[in-house]
């Protein structure tokens, strides 16, 4: 499926709104979120004023998809069903990554320049904590059985048990693998983190011990997680492929061939459709999963 052009650069992080099936994908090199029918599988629509376009997130029941717009400091807050940006606020010097609490109905925002995170809420765009990390945070997540927000940490490689207030860090768990990037959470109480050191290791939130160590095909980015296979999609740049684990058994089952620098994918649970975004060609490319 072809995208708008660019000439260098690519994309970032997407998600998909469930109830209307459409994605929504940081296009980075242009400064903006595309946005794609799942229906129809077309690009229906370009939002611009989004410089440096990272984290993207959806709160679904909400109806809101949250953008990172790196390059001047700012969340969009998007209405998944008339396409509006209907507010932006400010929320540090380079948001990223993104993580939502239905409960609360608050977001998380990881910042890649100053290593803080800021809690804010989207009705208001107020900012209501902020805190300091260990170091680089990546991406992020939030523990509804936990009740708590997950943060992988670059280096010193772990990850940060956050207070769902964001006022403090409740724990911080070294990681054996350098370089924790991707993180997703299945309903078993388990975290995937994938890891720059060619591996994936499976956490036991309970314990906060690690279960398994994967080895996968090179540098991990992305990550999601398919509750109905059980399986974990992993997006790798260099070679290019997407590496498919196997939850269950813990393998690696398959790797699916993309594109060269083709880092970041999604995945919707409702219509079993992976859509990964190649940089080269300017183009998404959609698998259809059995039911």
């Amino acid at each position: 499926m072809a995208l708008p052009y660019h000439s260098k650069g690519g994309f970032d992080h997407a998600d998909v709104h469930h109830q209307t099936g459409r994605v929504f994908v940081a296009h980075t090199a242009n400064g903006a979120v595309e946005v794609i029918d799942g229906q129809q599988l077309k690009h229906v629509a370009t939002l611009d004023g989004c410089p440096e376009a990272g984290g993207v997130l959806c709160a679904q029941e909400e109806n809101l998809v949250f953008a990172a717009a790196r390059g001047k400091g700012s969340i969009l807050v998007i209405d998944a069903n008339t396409l509006q940006i209907t507010r932006e606020f400010v929320a540090g010097s380079r948001p990223n990554g993104l993580a939502w609490d239905a409960r609360r109905e608050h977001l998380l925002v990881a910042d890649v320049q100053d290593n803080s995170v800021r809690l804010a809420d989207p009705n208001t765009g107020r900012i209501t904590s902020t805190l300091s990390l260990p170091g680089r945070p990546r991406w992020c997540a939030y523990d509804p059985d936990g009740d708590r927000f997950l943060v992988n940490i670059m280096e010193p490689a772990g990850v940060s048990f956050l207070k769902p207030d964001a006022s403090a860090q409740i724990d911080f768990l070294s990681i054996s693998i350098a370089g924790p990037h991707g993180l997703d959470l299945d309903r078993a109480g388990r975290a995937f983190i994938a890891c720059d050191g060619k591996v994936l290791v499976v956490l036991d939130l309970k314990t906060e011990r690690e279960l398994k160590k994967i080895s996968i095909a090179g540098p991990p980015d992305v990550i999601w997680y398919d509750p109905r296979h059980e399986r974990l999609y992993c997006a790798i740049g260099k070679p290019g492929v997407v590496e498919v684990i196997d939850t269950r058994s813990m393998t690696s089952v398959e790797k699916m061939l993309t594109e060269e620098g083709a880092h970041t994918l999604t995945f919707d649970p409702l219509r079993q459709r992976l859509y990964v975004f190649l940089p080269s060609s300017s183009r998404a490319k959609v698998c259809s999963e059995e039911s």
